[in-house]
């Protein structure tokens, strides 16, 4: 089953993601508990992946999300406003004085060191993205008028509220309907399912989802706890292509709507050493990356996202799989390398390191 890609003549958007956008609050080589300074920047997992787009790959990319109209959310419309993202459907909600209904999220993220692991703390009830409901969007206006080759959403976003996650179904549906590819990256996180049904409703949720997707995006533990794919523990790194084809056999049984999956695959040595490739399967066959043994790793945040961007880069652009992965794992190393959710990189960064080169100095 191939992708069949609308021609970019045919779009005004290569790349529509739908996700909470939040202010990261960053204590830089400090602790959240005794920091008296954070830096700041704007994240979310689904956006993320848009911005990568558009900063690193030059393409052309918008968000759907929401706001609350105060200062702290136009700090984050002016960090995006810097990442490039088209923001013509960004929706504003009206402040109501103290955030008691509607509020704009907060991420406090440690990047961990050594035997200290990375530690995020969010703060993000009652969010103005958390709030979308069935009909606020105009998908027919974006899918259907302007349309747009490629839309990607996720287990984030979903997990926010009961619609949210009948909002990204309503948005699956019309995206595919009007010819785009459709992406999900399950992104399974326990805090946010831990008081909405734990992990029975994830799973109800992204198994509703699920039929809706082309290109399926997780490791082990999105598949198996988030998905409920059991394939033999709950680790991060699947040992072998044979792990990993037993995934993809038992996703795709149930899923055969799958044209591709794709995951990292990360060895976590410490907080700061870890080793790091990705694989994914399509039309049959498996493909994986280039890896990076005992990659030095200075804020991993942000590296699976950076990972899904630089592989839908490499399927949008016409390249084989192959060099698709081998991008999207580039991308995510390089991405790791600096501070904050969003990558740094360079489209001629990420393809000499997808190439093979090294960190010789450039001068």
């Amino acid at each position: 089953m191939s992708l069949n890609l609308l021609a970019p003549d045919q779009c005004h958007f290569d790349c529509v993601a739908l996700g909470e956008v939040m202010l990261r609050l960053d204590p830089g080589e400090g602790r959240i508990r005794r920091t008296r300074s954070f830096e700041a920047w704007e994240g979310g997992g689904e956006y993320n992946v848009a911005r990568g787009l558009r900063r690193c790959f030059g393409l052309r990319t918008a968000v759907v999300t929401s706001l609350v109209d105060n200062e702290v959310g136009r700090l984050v419309e002016d960090l995006m406003l810097q990442g490039g993202v088209d923001l013509s459907y960004l929706q504003w909600q009206a402040d109501d004085g103290i955030g008691r209904r509607v509020r704009n999220g907060l991420n406090f993220t440690e990047r961990g060191f050594g035997v200290r692991g990375a530690l995020g703390v969010s703060d993000r009830g009652h969010t103005a993205v958390s709030q979308l409901t069935v009909g606020s969007v105009d998908w027919d206006s974006l899918f259907g008028l302007r349309k747009t080759r490629w839309f990607h959403t996720g287990g984030i976003f979903a997990s926010l509220s009961d619609s949210t996650a009948e909002v990204a179904i309503e948005a699956c549906k019309k995206a595919s309907a009007n010819g785009a590819i459709v992406s999900y990256d399950l992104n399974y996180r326990p805090s946010l399912w831990k008081d909405r049904g734990g992990i029975d409703r994830a799973r109800e949720v992204n198994r509703q989802l699920a039929p809706l997707v082309d290109v399926m995006i997780g490791n082990e533990e999105d598949f198996s706890v988030g998905l409920g794919i059991e394939v033999g523990g709950a680790s991060e790194l699947l040992e072998g292509d044979g792990d990993f084809a037993r995934m993809v056999d038992a996703a795709t049984a149930e899923f055969p709507n799958f044209k591709l999956v794709g995951t990292t695959l990360r060895s976590v040595k410490s907080a700061t050493v870890n080793d790091w490739s990705a694989i994914c399967w399509y039309d049959g066959a498996i493909y994986r990356s280039n890896k990076y043994p005992a990659l030095e790793i200075f804020d991993r945040v942000g590296g699976g996202d950076s990972f899904a961007s630089g592989l839908i880069y490499g399927l949008l652009s016409g390249q084989s799989p192959q060099a698709a992965v081998n991008l999207g794992a580039a991308h995510g190393a390089l991405a790791m390398t600096t501070p904050g959710d969003n990558s740094m990189a360079s489209l001629a960064e990420v393809t000499k390191l997808a190439a093979g080169g090294n960190a010789r100095v450039v001068r």
